[in-house]
C-alpha cells in the first residue's frame, strides 16, 4: 500500500478550519431562490403552474384574435 509508483494516489488530510459546513450562508440569493422554487416537489408545482398559465394566456390570445378576425361587419 506504500508504493510510490505512477499509479499511486496521495490523500491529504482535511484542514478542519477550511471546511465550510454552512452551505446556506455561502450561497447567493438567486441560488437560494432557485433551490427553493425549482427543485423537488415545489419545483414541480411551480413548473406546472407556469405551463398552465402559458397555456391559458395562449388560449386567450387566440380567442381574442379569432374574435376580431372572424367578426361580421
Amino acid at each position: 500500500m506504500d508504493s510510490n509508483g505512477a499509479g499511486s494516489v496521495q490523500y491529504n488530510r482535511w484542514n478542519e478550519s477550511n471546511i465550510n459546513m454552512n452551505v446556506e450562508a455561502s450561497q447567493s440569493t438567486m441560488m437560494r431562490i432557485y433551490n427553493t422554487a425549482c427543485t423537488g416537489n415545489t419545483g414541480v408545482i411551480v413548473k406546472t403552474a407556469g405551463a398552465l398559465a402559458a397555456l391559458v394566456s395562449i388560449y386567450i390570445i387566440g380567442y381574442v384574435t379569432g374574435y376580431y378576425v372572424h367578426r361580421c361587419s
